[in-house]
C-alpha cells in the first residue's frame, strides 16, 4: 500500500466547469491533483509536494508541503473558484454522500486528459479501522458501501467534497475501497497559520 498516483474507478467525465476549484500539479511527466482553496493558495497531498512539482495551470508557485502558494493570485471567475474549507473540527457522520474529481487513471490504467468524478460516501472510523488499522484522527475513509467498481480513488491531492466543502485530501488506499483521505478538519489551526504567513 502506498501513495495512489491516482484512479477514478467506475466515474463518469465530470460535466464542463462543474469543480472551478479543481488545479493540476505537474509533476516531471506525471502529476498530482490540488484544490484551490484562496485566490493564492492550492492545497494538495503532501507526498505531492515532495516530488517538485514544477507548474500549475502553468503558473509558477514556491514548494510548501502540503501547501503551495501561487507566486501570483489567480483572477477569480465562473471558471476558477475557490472552495471552501471546514469551518469545525467535528467527523463528518458516516454515510454523507461525497464526490471526488481528477485526471488520473481511469479503468485498466486508461490515462485521460479529461475531467472525472464519481460519488463515494464516507466510513464509519469504526468499519475503516478494519482496513486500516494504523487509522488515525488526521484520516477520513470513504468508498462506495454497494459496488466495488463505483468506489474509487481521484488524483492525489484531489479534494473529497461533500455538500461544497472541501472535507479531505486523496491520499492512498489499497486496490479495493474505501480509500482514505487526508482529514482537512484535523489540520485547521495549522492551515489558518500557513495562510497567514
Amino acid at each position: 500500500m502506498g501513495a495512489l498516483r491516482g484512479q477514478i474507478v467506475g466515474g463518469h467525465e465530470a460535466q464542463p466547469h462543474s469543480h472551478p476549484y479543481m488545479a493540476y500539479l505537474k509533476i516531471e511527466g506525471s502529476g498530482c491533483g490540488g484544490f484551490l482553496v484562496a485566490p493564492d493558495w492550492v492545497m494538495t497531498a503532501a507526498h505531492c509536494m515532495a516530488e517538485h512539482p514544477s507548474a500549475l495551470l502553468l503558473i509558477t508557485f514556491s514548494k510548501i508541503p502540503a501547501f503551495s502558494q501561487l507566486t501570483s493570485k489567480v483572477i477569480l471567475n465562473d471558471y476558477v473558484k475557490t472552495i471552501p474549507l471546514p469551518k469545525t473540527s467535528s467527523d463528518l457522520p458516516t454515510g454523507t454522500k461525497c464526490v471526488i474529481a481528477g485526471w488520473g487513471l481511469i479503468d485498466e490504467d486508461e490515462s485521460t486528459n479529461k475531467l472525472f468524478e464519481t460519488k463515494v460516501s464516507i466510513y464509519s472510523r469504526r468499519k475503516c479501522i478494519l482496513f486500516y488499522p494504523h487509522l488515525n484522527t488526521g484520516m477520513v475513509c470513504a468508498g462506495s458501501f454497494h459496488e466495488l467498481k463505483d468506489s474509487s480513488q481521484g488524483d492525489s491531492g484531489g479534494p473529497l467534497v461533500c455538500n461544497n466543502v472541501a472535507q479531505g485530501i486523496v491520499s492512498f488506499g489499497h486496490d479495493a475501497p474505501p480509500g482514505v483521505y487526508t482529514r482537512i478538519s484535523n489540520y485547521l489551526r495549522w492551515i489558518k497559520n500557513t495562510m497567514k504567513k
